[in-house]
């Protein structure tokens, strides 16, 4: 099979592989580039808070422990590990704790002075939802799945990468219209540099 007929078919099924993750940073890109629209849809706030108890918590940890320790203590005890985001530490009058969920996420808050625990279900518009999918990154967490959909992302990158070189290498070998390809990737590279440099 010729090159050219190859790479034309991997860039065609890459771009329906590429589908979900392309669908999920475009409509949440989208929602937070219009989130005060989306805001007023929901009434004013994307998230409302729930409170499901608020109980003593009595878990004693050592000076050295650092915020996220003691984040993974406290989820672990309450049996709901997963990812999460931590703010504030043991020396601050709270720690908050937002464990990212996708279907029950929750919020906590640890008041180190008095012990008290409380933790609140988040109920999420679908904006706030997709927000949360686009804002997962990272291998900081040791936790299976936050690993996978870490991976997933970088090889949607490297498969992103791959379908621009693959769509350029096309492009320069359709010789009728690569005139009219070098003009369009050149209006839209100086529309691009153009908004970089003056926002």
């Amino acid at each position: 099979m010729p090159v050219s007929r190859l790479l034309r078919h991997i860039h065609m099924y890459l771009a329906l592989f590429l589908t979900p993750w392309l669908l999920m940073y475009t409509l949440s890109t989208f929602c937070m580039n219009h989130l005060e629209t989306f805001r007023e849809i929901a009434g004013g706030e994307l998230q409302r808070f729930e409170v499901e108890s608020e109980q003593e918590y009595t878990a004693v940890f050592s000076r050295e422990a650092n915020r996220q320790q003691v984040a993974e203590q406290i989820l672990s005890d309450l049996g709901i590990e997963g990812g999460y985001v931590v703010r504030g530490n043991l020396k601050s009058k709270q720690m908050t704790i937002e464990r990212s969920d996708p279907l029950n996420p929750r919020r906590l808050t640890y008041y180190p002075e008095t012990g008290v625990l409380r933790v609140e279900r988040i109920n999420q518009t679908s904006a706030a939802w997709l927000k949360m999918f686009h804002r997962r990154r990272g291998y900081d967490k040791d936790i299976l799945i936050d690993d996978a959909w870490a991976f997933s992302v970088d090889l949607v990158i490297v498969a992103m990468i791959f379908w621009i070189i693959s769509g350029v290498w096309l492009w320069w070998e359709l010789v009728a219209i690569r005139r009219i390809g070098a003009v369009i990737l050149l209006v839209g590279s100086g529309i691009f540099l153009f908004l970089v440099c003056m926002i």
